[in-house]
């Protein structure tokens, strides 16, 4: 069975900086392509950042140069580092991890980031 734990979201004031942490299990390392998403208020949920098994990288516009995706292969473990935050970036953040092998994707339940001006 999958499972996601996501943990490290939080308050931050714009300007700061948040890591985000989601550990992964049910899939094998190299077969795992996670991402992360996020979701405000009232809003769809968007895709942010995407890392594949092999560690290739992608970001939406709106936090490219602020956000960095990684992937720690031997814990299955992938991050988000949030910095120079902004109070656009208050939604709820929900990793993802797509089995490559399997064809499965399982999500995490969501971890509150609130950005103060």
């Amino acid at each position: 069975q999958v499972q996601l734990v996501e943990s490290g979201g939080g308050l931050a004031q714009a300007g700061g900086s948040l890591r985000l942490s989601c550990a992964v299990s049910g899939i094998a390392a190299q077969a795992v392509d996670m991402a992360w998403y996020r979701q405000a208020a009232g809003k769809q949920r968007d895709l942010v950042a995407r890392i594949s098994p092999s560690g290739s990288t992608s970001y939406a516009d709106s936090v490219k140069g602020r956000f960095t995706i990684s992937r720690d292969n031997a814990k299955t473990t992938g991050y988000l580092q949030m910095d120079s935050l902004k109070p656009e970036d208050t939604a709820v953040y929900y990793c993802n991890a797509r089995d490559t092998i399997a064809l499965t994707s399982s999500w995490g339940r969501g971890t509150p980031v609130t950005v103060s001006s």
